[in-house]
């Protein structure tokens, strides 16, 4: 049976000429997740949105990529490449004049959702056609590497774009550029891609419409419990409790008609292989404290004041230092030089490091170069624990569970999210309120530190020329200033500072289980070779 031929003969045997061709397909698949985080605070002005309906959108296009996953892995047997990526650009270039147009923030919810199903089309596409250009024992380390590294990196790379865009012209114009971007990968596709690549295509029937229904109102209802429950103080409010009703039943209706149907989306029985589960618990816990950079970008712009082009100039340190990882860690693999258990507890710890690091750097004056050494130190400890463990959680799976790994994978990368959503917002209310009411036992008139801040601030008011009152009323507003930043500093630390411990448990974990469980066999043993000998 002859392979498929996917490139034209012009560029198929230019070796850097595809990668580029791949690279920019993927890159412009995910530009909307860079885009749309660097643009969020215009967006929250245009429509009138609130905080959280941001990250209800942010998250609802990852609902929308999860969802379609793996259906379109079926898409991708049948339909000819060259055509389902143009259709896919074309709806995807569609929905972002929609967004241009859009003023109403429901109907902008619904086109996050459709841009998400567009996203998940297109970058699976891509990923499929990274696997075929590599040798089978390597597909699966190097397509990864590839793949997530581009992942992890977009926001970044999309965003420095934003950022010049944003600061020279008005916010939308951004859109244009990725417009743009868009059509230059049609052209890619129209003239590097062959019309018909010779596979066999697979039928397209029985696939689970009602399955994939199922879930896509499962994970939307699961976000809105997230993004909205602290919002409306939980289960006091009845939306929260009919969005976790559907959650919850929904999950259950999903996992059961897995269980049941002939050609399920997922197989169940890959729940029953143990390294799996730890796979994906372990997948979760780096997505989940990942997250955490965004604390440093935030604290950058908020405190520090930096320009959006100095935060991103900053995320290229941390990307830089997660490609040279990947790669090295995607080497050391491939080379199988380094057992799995050895990358990971290097990871967790480099991460433990960097949330220690910036535990206690955490001041309101840093310069460039502070922040410069950790944002990196967290870049090599995403590099080295992402392949890793995306590798060891689909290798635990047989060959029959087909596309079932990466399919969870990505749901566990989704709920992980979804949870550092909430999780980092939730401990910023809690450490932030307990800091807070800290501080205000100290701010009464009998407090001798008090009284002579507000009396400095009050001279150097008066000294530029306010009145007496005028210069009373600043100095409270400049202590309340001074209160919030230092609230929100011992904020941060403290939720650095849990997450750190946190990592360092699960590195522990990590060194002490096969320890354990070679001691647990061996007491086993004795004490079933006595009774094997009466």
């Amino acid at each position: 049976m002859r392979k498929p031929m996917y490139f034209k003969d012009w560029i198929n045997d230019w070796q850097w000429g595809v990668r580029i061709a791949l690279f920019l397909i993927l890159l412009v698949s995910l530009m909307q997740f860079g885009m749309f985080s660097l643009t969020q605070n215009y967006m929250v002005a245009y429509l009138g949105a609130q905080p959280e309906d941001i990250s209800f959108a942010l998250l609802l296009c990852y609902a929308g990529i999860i969802s379609i996953l793996p259906v379109q892995f079926r898409f991708l047997k049948y339909f000819e490449t060259r055509s389902y990526l143009i259709t896919n650009i074309l709806l995807a270039i569609l929905l972002n004049c929609l967004c241009l147009n859009c003023q109403d923030i429901h109907i902008f919810f619904i086109i996050r959702f459709l841009q998400g199903i567009l996203v998940g089309n297109t970058a699976a596409c891509a990923l499929i056609l990274i696997f075929t250009r590599l040798e089978s024992e390597r597909a699966q380390a190097v397509g990864s590497a590839v793949f997530y590294g581009t992942i992890l990196a977009n926001t970044v790379l999309i965003g420095l774009v934003a950022a010049a865009v944003v600061i020279s012209a008005d916010w939308k114009v951004s859109y244009y550029y990725l417009i743009g971007f868009q059509i230059l990968t049609l052209l890619i596709c129209l003239f590097a891609l062959r019309a018909t690549s010779g596979h066999k295509p697979y039928p397209l029937y029985q696939i689970d419409w009602a399955g994939f229904t199922i879930f896509s109102c499962t994970a939307v209802a699961f976000v809105y419990t997230i993004v909205y429950g602290s919002k409306y103080y939980w289960f006091a409010d009845p939306r929260i409790g009919l969005s976790t009703l559907i959650a919850v039943c929904g999950a259950v209706l999903f996992f059961y008609r897995q269980a049941i149907i002939k050609r399920p989306l997922i197989h169940i029985k890959a729940f029953k292989y143990p390294n799996f589960l730890i796979g994906l618990c372990l997948l979760a816990i780096y997505y989940g404290s990942k997250d955490s950079i965004n604390l440093v970008y935030n604290y950058a712009g908020g405190i520090l004041k930096w320009s959006a082009l100095q935060v991103i100039t900053l995320g290229l340190c941390n990307v830089g230092a997660i490609v040279i990882s990947l790669i090295v860690s995607t080497q050391l693999t491939l080379a199988k030089r380094h057992s799995t258990k050895g990358f990971l507890v290097i990871g967790f710890l480099l991460m433990v490091g960097y949330n220690l690091w910036m535990c206690f750097i955490m001041t309101p004056d840093l310069s460039f170069t502070d922040l410069l050494f950790p944002v990196t130190l967290q870049g090599a400890a995403s590099g080295f624990l992402f392949v890793p463990i995306i590798i060891f959680t689909v290798s635990s799976l047989p060959a029959e569970t087909g596309t079932t790994g990466l399919v969870v994978a990505a749901y566990a990368r989704f709920t992980a999210s979804s949870n550092s959503v909430a999780g980092y917002y939730n401990l910023q209310l809690y450490f932030n309120q307990h800091f807070k009411e800290g501080f205000i036992g100290y701010l009464t008139a009998d407090n001798v530190i008090t009284a002579d801040r507000i009396k400095d601030y009050k001279a150097l008011y008066i000294a530029k020329g306010f009145s007496a009152d005028q210069a009373s009323a600043l100095a409270n507003g400049a202590l309340g200033q001074s209160l919030a930043q230092q609230t929100q500093l011992l904020t941060n630390r403290a939720v650095f500072l849990t997450i750190a411990l946190l990592l360092f448990g699960v590195a522990m974990l990590i060194l002490m289980i096969p320890a354990i469980n070679k001691t647990f066999l061996h007491w086993n043993r004795r004490m079933v070779v006595p009774s094997g000998n009466l």
